[in-house]
């Protein structure tokens, strides 16, 4: 007897439904009472109407209303009718209605769900189901919209007339424009790095509140320099309808750092530019990229077109990639997607790497990103869940070290990985191929992972420290956290090489030449760290771990990325830093090692300025979300200012209910935020901490030039840390020089990681000095 299950043809998968034999044309339509432009962020008011098709919906079915992944607008909520997103739901002919939300209710990417059923009665063709979101009736100020821009953005309604659980789109779907607000900030750019006498652009933007750019700014803004800038204007004016504004063709023919700040026409400063430095032929240049994110083609927002135009003009980035996770990228889309990156690449200008995210699940591995020199190369894939067309399956790698092997197998020695912590966190401890896997990332918008740099050294890997947004709202670069749990604003990545070309920065990559920062306003600092040896040294071109032929060359001083080999011999570490931000602290580390700590200032400039900043992350997955709600109270001291550090989620705020409480609504995922307040008797009393894992009072004349720690560490570390600070701390540029002793029989990574008083952190790729090859 044949097997009666190969008679059973299964439903296909399509946009994130099951396929059926009923005709789109007879599920009903849906409308909505307002179309067009709305304000990312603003709180709105929306009635959807539902009208039935041909089979109505029977007893014990249901109606879907669903957002993509991404958004964070106000969840529909039934039972407080003065709080955001009061929702009510009726049916014309009486029938009952039980409607819930739940943010993972369908097939992604439209997962986040409003689910309503028919639990008594039914309806038949032409009855309604109205949905009214936002109700402000009864003192709800609304519903408030996702806080990031898009073009189209559909409430999409999916309907399981038949009761059989099997939901079908509609074929059109009512939808609305989200816009950027009015100007909130403004943000200038400038080369990091730039040359005596070569020209270089000016980039300007304003954006709103929610760090969108915004076409909405009119203004006259006068810029200022510190040295002589020929092709300067004197004015510049923004007028309504450009998303940035650019001043080309500028140069300056004098060494040394270069500051051009922009002045209202009252004189307020607006913007300064990110530090820079003018140098007479520097051999290597500083170019800023943020190569993870999505787009709506897989989990993000708007296309991929968009993306990269919004990285490149928007952002102001140098290089840019596009990840979208492998099991949902249909070879249609892989298709589209590399023409898209071939036409964006442009030397000199903007540089694109085609790529995807493998996301195999955390006990195959977890996501890597795979970067290629060029378009046209096969996808490998960790699976087809989300993709139709299974023929390509047999070329799926199920488990990270199956894809490394699969790339030797094919002689892909050109290809690149990244090991990258998001929904699914890389293990690299279970699979690393150093010949493709170059990097770790230590931040994105998912947090900060400075685990994965440990893991990485546990295991004895020679790795590059990177940072990106894995952005999914459509603006990489410039990936801030909106509103909902996300807390912190996504990673960027400075590349170090002579020249903005593909194959200038796949040798960067290669050599590990490049450092991270976890990106926002101060995210582009100037980060030099080199290294000069009292011995013989011989730098090694490739990494000797890898394979009994690599080059090597004699020399007397290293950068971050390089692999050495120092016989005997003391190293120097130097660095220079110059941040848009005064510098708290500077840690050097060897590997898993603290080796030492630099703060710009001595014990006798201590003032009245007391910071508390918290961090850590529950643990590795996806929920490693730690809640840090609060407040703090001095018995005698008064707070005379207080600084809020990485409350960049505007649901999380810092608040000051009195001359001596703070209260605060806060988050992090392995990063840190808090604040800093300037205290009248900052030494009387003593501050009492109240927060979800730790409650203490802390006497504020213990609280001094070194760090106290209060430890909550479980699965990963976690804890308040309190400082005291100079009333005012000028060190924005440091340099200082460590001299350190490589230790025998081991690797010694030496790197360093900054920290900025506004919570920015920047990490460079290690020197790795070795005793014996």
């Amino acid at each position: 007897m044949s097997d009666p299950n190969a008679l059973m043809t299964p439903l296909e998968m399509h946009n994130g439904t099951l396929r059926s034999p009923i005709d789109p044309a007879l599920l009903g339509t849906a409308v909505l009472d307002k179309t067009g432009a709305f304000e990312a962020g603003s709180y709105q008011s929306f009635t959807l109407t539902y009208t039935a098709g041909r089979f109505g919906i029977d007893d014990s079915g249901s109606l879907r209303i669903v957002w993509r992944f991404a958004t964070d607008q106000t969840n529909p909520q039934f039972t407080d009718p003065e709080a955001p997103g009061y929702t009510e739901v009726t049916a014309s002919n009486k029938a009952v209605l039980e409607a819930r939300f739940d943010p993972k209710g369908n097939i992604r990417p439209w997962d986040r769900t409003l689910q309503i059923k028919v639990v008594r009665g039914f309806m038949k063709e032409g009855d309604t189901i109205t949905v009214r979101f936002g109700v402000t009736d009864h003192g709800s100020p609304g519903m408030r919209l996702q806080t990031f821009c898009e073009h189209h953005y559909p409430f999409r309604v999916l309907v399981d007339p038949i009761a059989t659980y099997n939901f079908q789109t509609l074929p059109e779907q009512p939808a609305i424009s989200i816009v950027p607000g009015a100007p909130d900030t403004w943000v200038a750019v400038i080369p990091s790095t730039i040359a005596r006498d070569a020209p270089f652009t000016l980039k300007i933007k304003a954006e709103d509140r929610w760090g969108n750019p915004t076409d909405k700014a009119a203004i006259t803004l006068t810029p200022r320099a510190n040295r002589t800038v020929a092709g300067l204007p004197e004015m510049i004016d923004i007028q309504p309808g450009g998303f940035a504004t650019e001043i080309a063709g500028l140069r300056v023919d004098e060494d040394g750092p270069l500051e051009i700040t922009l002045h209202a026409p009252d004189g307020t400063t607006l913007a300064t530019c990110n530090p820079a430095e003018v140098a007479q032929a520097p051999t290597l240049l500083s170019y800023w990229g943020d190569l993870h994110g999505q787009s709506d083609e897989t989990l993000g927002t708007n296309s991929a077109a968009d993306y990269f135009t919004f990285g490149r003009d928007r952002a102001f980035l140098d290089a840019c990639a596009h990840q979208g996770n492998d099991f949902q990228m249909t070879d249609t889309f892989w298709k589209d997607l590399n023409k898209v990156t071939a036409h964006f690449n442009e030397d000199g200008r903007f540089v694109t790497l085609p790529g995807y995210e493998w996301s195999g699940n955390t006990a195959l591995g977890g996501d890597r990103n795979v970067f290629f020199p060029h378009e046209g190369r096969m996808m490998r894939r960790s699976s087809h869940a989300l993709i139709e067309d299974q023929s390509d399956a047999g070329t799926d790698c199920h488990t990270a070290a199956a894809l490394f092997e699969a790339f030797a197998e094919a002689g892909e020695w050109d290809v690149i990985c990244f090991a990258h912590c998001g929904g699914r966190y890389a293990d690299i401890t279970q699979a690393h191929d150093g010949r493709f896997e170059k990097s770790v990332e230590v931040h994105s918008a998912w947090g900060t992972f400075e685990w994965i740099v440990q893991d990485a050294f546990k295991a004895g890997y020679r790795v590059g420290i990177i940072g990106n947004s894995d952005g999914h709202k459509g603006r990489p670069g410039a990936s801030y956290p909106g509103a909902g749990w996300f807390g912190a604003v996504g990673g960027l990545t400075c590349f170090l090489m002579p020249e903005l070309t593909r194959e200038g920065l796949i040798a960067c990559i290669n050599r590990r030449h490049h450092y991270a920062t976890t990106g926002g306003p101060n995210g582009r600092l100037r980060m030099a760290v080199t290294m000069r040896f009292d011995d013989d040294a011989t730098l090694c071109l490739s990494d000797p771990a890898l394979g009994d032929s690599y080059e090597t060359t004699p020399c007397d001083g290293a950068m971050m990325g390089d692999i050495v080999h120092l016989p005997s011999g003391a190293a120097h570490l130097d660095l220079q830093v110059d941040a848009g931000a005064p510098v708290r602290r500077i840690d050097i580390f060897n590997g898993l090692d603290h080796v030492a700590c630099h703060r710009p200032y001595g014990p006798d400039d201590l003032g009245d300025r007391i910071g508390v900043w918290w961090e850590g992350a529950e643990y590795r997955g996806r929920f490693r979300a730690v809640p840090w709600d609060g407040t703090a109270r001095f018995d005698a001291a008064r707070i005379k200012a207080a600084q809020p550090v990485n409350f960049f989620n505007r649901d999380k705020t810092l608040d000051q209910p009195s001359a001596s409480e703070l209260t605060w609504k806060s988050v992090t995922t392995g990063n840190l935020a808090g604040f800093i307040a300037t205290l009248e008797d900052s030494r009387a009393g003593s501050i009492a901490l109240n927060t979800p894992l730790i409650t203490q009072s802390v006497a504020l004349a213990d609280i001094g030039y070194e760090d106290r720690l209060l430890d909550a560490s479980d699965a990963l570390p976690r804890g308040i840390c309190l400082f005291r600070l100079p009333d005012e701390n000028p060190h924005r540029s440091v340099s200082l020089t460590h001299t350190l002793d490589p230790q025998e029989g081991r690797d010694n990574p030496f790197y360093v990681r900054v920290t900025l008083e506004d919570g920015t952190q920047a990490w460079s790729s290690p020197i790795y000095v070795l005793r014996s090859l």
